[in-house]
């Protein structure tokens, strides 16, 4: 957050349309349905499919949680990114699902579930420039490109400081690194490889072999919703002791999980 050109690129204008739908918000009054916001142009985490529905691991995982946390329906929403957060403390929405790094900053903000998910940070660059960059360090002070409130983002403005293009959509960020508007995109190391996998969409394009950090991804709640909290903790344990976790995981990533 999440197929892109041939899949990739065309979640922009998919997203977008779902985006237009979505916010209109159903009413806090219904208990049974459990409003789920993300960003949807986060492949294979959460992106539009061609028919415009909502899809994605992220997206099944929280269906698969909300059922076992005994709701009867997950209505999952999409927005922009920066927009999540607000939306859950303005009681919007109930839960945020969308490859969310928990960091100190935004734990101040929500309530983290346990983790589900262990990510890292890599770069991508042109190919033609591979020479040049041969480590991510060789990149600091050149200009970077990253999704607007990420983890990525904010590791593209250490390495260079005041040199970094942010976009609402990691789509954006690619086009701009294949323009030549920007030296490396700053992301998850699984939406990079995500993107290298779409053949017509990568061309020219490689990734620097090394990975910055460790990243556990959490499903966050309104701050103080220690009820929601216990449910989705809970939903989550039985997932994973059940196999669905596992089934989920291998179809979206090709493996099983190390986690």
């Amino acid at each position: 957050m999440k197929s892109k050109i041939g899949g990739l690129f065309k979640t922009v204008a998919c997203a977008a349309a779902v985006s237009c739908a979505a916010f209109s918000f159903t009413s806090a009054a219904e208990a049974e349905t459990l409003r789920v916001g993300t960003e949807a142009t986060y492949a294979p985490f959460e992106f539009a499919a061609d028919d415009g529905s909502l899809t994605g691991f992220d997206v099944e995982l929280i269906r698969a949680i909300g059922k076992e946390a005994g709701y009867d329906d997950v209505q999952v929403i999409n927005m922009p990114f920066d927009g999540l957060i607000p939306a859950i403390m303005t009681s919007q929405i109930d839960v945020i699902i969308a490859a969310m790094t928990i960091t100190p900053e935004r734990a101040e903000r929500v309530d983290f579930t346990d983790p589900y998910y262990t990510s890292g940070l890599s770069v991508l660059i042109r190919e033609d420039t591979a020479s040049k960059y041969p480590n991510i360090d060789a990149l600091k002070g050149q200009t970077l490109c990253a999704q607007i409130g990420s983890t990525g983002a904010f590791t593209a403005e250490k390495l260079s400081p005041g040199k970094v293009k942010a976009f609402n959509t990691e789509p954006e960020a690619f086009m701009e690194l294949k323009a030549g508007g920007c030296e490396g995109v700053v992301n998850d190391r699984p939406i990079n490889l995500y993107f290298l996998s779409q053949s017509n969409a990568s061309d020219g394009v490689t990734e620097i072999n090394e990975v910055l950090t460790a990243e556990k991804y959490g499903i966050a709640v309104r701050k103080g919703n220690t009820e929601l909290l216990e449910k989705l903790n809970t939903g989550l344990k039985n997932a994973r002791e059940n196999g669905t976790y596992d089934q989920i995981y291998q179809k979206w990533f090709k493996l099983a999980p190390k986690d």
